[in-house]
């Protein structure tokens, strides 16, 4: 095929694995992400699973993938926190940051512009074009939206099913240095501890420090409690201690004190002591509201989705970054193989729907099961 224009929404872990792979082949791209502060900072570790190896070693980051934390086994906790149950499954917690930083360096010079907020996409017959919020404009001959939870690019393809699902329960989550939990802790560490009862799922692992450290005592703990919320009550569950509200999530600081001392006082309740504890260590915890989202279509005629943009995994399934980074090979193989745009685009879409709900129907399954 011929070099291509190519313009990319988002530029998270998706977009900059398609943008590498796609400089690589020598096409002119470049990435617009709506943050102005950029992503650096905000993860805590994942599962290095197959597609993600593969996608690092193509686009010679896989050294990336040795700087995680080995859970040993997985343990689940009776209320009184002793282990009701063992299971022999080690498994390793890359760090995110790390990954999405050292991914980062290897995006061409000045092709990763912050601050660039789409508001539309038009997929037109031969090129697509998008719409800034700060009325700049942009022609590509493929657009490719992995712009995620809020994508904009999606509503170019899929207008009458451009909106996620709420699942009806959120994630509270919290991420502390390990050296802050208590002696009375310590059966948490080295290893993914989880404590399930109806209506109640929390677990937590050990990830690298914000700078990758793995050495004992410069880690770091990282713990998820899903709860139930009606929908009809997501709107005040993610608005901030300013009142100010927000659509998906709501970040680490925003909370108000008295809510903090509400969730405290919830584990105390509910939780296992050494749950209780990693729960009362952490000052600044956030919230995702959990949801779904399957494209009817990922592609148009100048236009590809990838990663959340298409299908939203969720968290339980471990496979979101996996998932996109799957995505991106599949869409630069046909793009290389392909003379013709419509017709890898249509290879594409082949290739990775059933994949995508799939996985989407996985993570119903889990969600279904542990709550």
């Amino acid at each position: 095929m011929r070099k291509l224009r190519i313009r990319i929404v988002g530029g998270s872990l998706a977009g900059l694995f398609a943008g590498i792979m796609l400089q690589q082949a020598g096409h002119d791209v470049r990435i617009f992400e709506r943050s102005k502060s950029g992503l650096a900072g905000r993860g805590a570790g994942l599962v290095g699973q197959r597609d993600l190896l593969r996608v690092l070693r193509l686009i010679g980051c896989e050294h990336v993938a040795r700087v995680g934390v080995v859970a040993g086994e997985r343990i689940y906790l009776n209320r009184d926190g002793s282990i009701a149950r063992r299971l022999d499954m080690p498994q390793t917690q890359i760090s995110w940051d790390v990954l999405f930083e050292t991914v980062a360096s290897h995006i061409a010079d000045d092709t990763y512009e912050l601050g660039r907020q789409v508001l539309a996409v038009h997929d037109g017959d031969d090129h697509a074009e998008i719409a800034f919020q700060d009325g700049g404009r942009e022609i590509a001959d493929l657009v490719i939206g992995a712009d995620g939870l809020g994508s904009a690019v999606r509503a170019a393809i899929n207008p009458e099913h451009s909106g996620n699902l709420y699942a009806g329960y959120v994630a509270w989550r919290g991420l502390i240095p390990e050296g802050s939990l208590p002696d009375t802790a310590a059966l948490l560490l080295n290893r993914f501890a989880f404590y399930i009862q109806p209506g109640v799922h929390v677990l937590g692992y050990l990830v690298p420090g914000a700078k990758g450290e793995t050495d004992v005592g410069h880690r770091r703990y990282n713990w998820v409690w899903y709860r139930p919320v009606p929908e009809s009550e997501l709107p005040l569950t993610l608005t901030d201690a300013t009142q100010q509200p927000h659509a998906y999530s709501l970040p680490r600081g925003a909370l108000s004190e008295v809510r903090l001392a509400g969730l405290r006082a919830d584990a105390a309740r509910m939780l296992p002591p050494q749950f209780v504890a990693a729960v009362e260590k952490e000052p600044m915890p956030s919230i995702q509201a959990i949801f779904d989202y399957e494209a009817p279509r990922m592609v148009g005629r100048s236009i590809a989705l990838i990663g959340d943009a298409a299908f939203i995994a969720r968290p339980h399934t471990a496979m979101g970054v996996s998932k996109a980074a799957g995505d991106v090979m599949a869409l630069c193989e046909v793009l290389s193989q392909e003379d013709e745009l419509a017709m890898a685009l249509r290879r594409y879409e082949a290739e990775r729907i059933e994949v995508g709900r799939d996985i989407v129907a996985y993570g119903r399954q889990l969600g279904a099961s542990a709550l």
